[in-house]
C-alpha cells in the first residue's frame, strides 16, 4: 500500500513541477514561493481549528494534535531545510529547461539511498537494486542532455542552484523518515499532520520575513511580480503529494529509499507535459532515457511485493 500511495505522490508532483514553471516563467521568485508557502499553511487551517475546537475527532486522518516545543523544534528544521531547498530550486527552474532541471531533480533517490543504507540500515534485494541502478544510469544519460542544450553543470549557477536544492531535497527525505519513524526505530514518531501543517505555517513566516526584508526594498530592481492561477496550482497540487507522501512513510514496512525513488518519476508527468507546452528541445534523446527510469519503477514494484 506504501508504495502505491508512493506513485500517486511522483503523479501529483509531476503537475507541481509544471504549475511551477508556468508560475515563474518571467516571474518574481520570492512572492511567487510567498504565495506558495500562504496557500498551503490555509489549506490546513480548517484541520487545525477544528481539531483544536474539538470538530474534528482524533481518530480522523485530518486531525492535527498541536503537540509542544518538543515536537515543534523538529519541525522548524524541516521548514527550514525545505524552504531553503524550494528558493534554490524555483530559482533555478526559472532560467532553465523543465526537461532539464527534473532528470537533475530525480537524482536525488540516489543520494538518498545512499544515506538511508548508512542511516536507517535499510536493505535492497536484487529487483530493488536492479531497479536503482537502471535509474541512477538514466539519470546521468539525461544529464548529458545538459550539453546539448548548451548549459555546463559545472559553471553555470541556475544548474548549481537545481544541485544544491537537489541535495537539501535528499536530506529532507532522510529527516521526513525519522520524524516519523517509531522511537525503537531511532525516530522522533512525530503526528504526519502535525508536522505537515505547521512545517507550512513555519515556512510562511520565514517567507514572509524575507519577502520584507529583502525583496520589498528591492522591487523595482528585481523581475515584476504577475499573478498567475498556476500559483494556486502549485500549492494544491503539492500539498496533497505531500500529505499522502508522508501517509506512506507511517506505514512500518516502509523504506525511505523506495519511496523518494519512486517520487522523482515525476520526472515523467512533467516531462511529457512540459515538452507539450514549452517546446523544449532534444526530446527524443531525453525520451529514451526516460523509458529507463520506467522500467527502473517496474522493478522497484516487482521487489516489493
Amino acid at each position: 500500500m506504501w508504495l502505491a500511495l508512493a506513485f500517486f505522490s511522483a503523479f501529483l508532483l509531476g503537475f507541481y513541477d509544471i504549475s511551477k514553471k508556468i508560475s515563474l516563467n518571467n516571474n518574481a521568485v520570492i512572492p511567487v514561493l510567498l504565495l506558495n508557502t500562504l496557500f498551503c499553511f490555509l489549506f490546513f487551517v480548517p484541520c487545525i481549528l477544528g481539531s483544536y475546537l474539538g470538530l474534528i475527532s482524533p481518530s480522523s486522518v485530518i486531525y492535527v494534535p498541536f503537540g509542544g516545543w518538543e515536537e515543534h523544534k523538529y519541525i522548524i528544521i524541516k521548514a527550514v531545510i525545505v524552504l531553503s531547498s524550494w528558493y534554490l530550486g524555483y530559482v533555478g527552474l526559472k532560467h532553465l529547461p523543465i526537461t532539464l532541471v527534473g532528470p537533475v531533480q530525480a537524482t536525488r533517490p540516489v543520494m538518498l539511498l545512499v544515506g538511508a543504507v548508512i542511516v536507517f540500515n535499510e536493505r535492497l534485494n536484487l529487483w530493488q537494486w536492479t531497479g536503482v541502478i537502471l535509474a541512477v544510469v538514466s539519470f546521468y544519460m539525461m544529464s548529458r542532455s545538459g550539453r546539448k542544450e548548451g548549459i555546463s553543470f559545472r559553471h553555470n549557477k541556475w544548474m548549481t542552484c537545481v544541485i544544491v536544492a537537489a541535495i537539501l531535497g535528499a536530506i529532507s527525505g532522510l529527516y521526513d523518515k525519522f520524524l516519523m519513524a517509531p522511537p525503537e526505530q531511532g525516530g522522533a514518531c512525530l503526528n504526519r499532520m502535525t508536522v505537515q501543517a505547521w512545517y507550512n505555517f513555519y515556512q510562511f513566516l520565514f517567507m514572509g520575513a524575507i519577502f520584507f526584508l529583502f525583496w520589498t526594498p528591492r522591487r523595482y530592481k528585481e523581475t515584476p511580480f504577475q499573478w498567475r492561477w498556476a500559483i494556486l496550482l502549485i500549492s494544491a497540487f503539492l500539498t496533497v503529494a505531500d500529505f499522502v507522501y508522508l501517509y506512506a512513510l507511517t506505514y512500518p514496512d516502509s523504506m525511505i529509499s523506495i519511496v523518494s525513488m519512486v517520487r522523482r518519476s515525476s520526472v515523467l508527468v512533467s516531462f511529457a507535459v512540459g515538452a507539450l507546452l514549452f517546446k523544449e528541445h532534444h526530446l527524443m534523446a531525453k525520451a529514451a532515457d526516460l523509458v529507463l527510469i520506467l522500467f527502473s519503477m517496474v522493478l522497484l514494484w516487482i521487489g516489493t511485493d
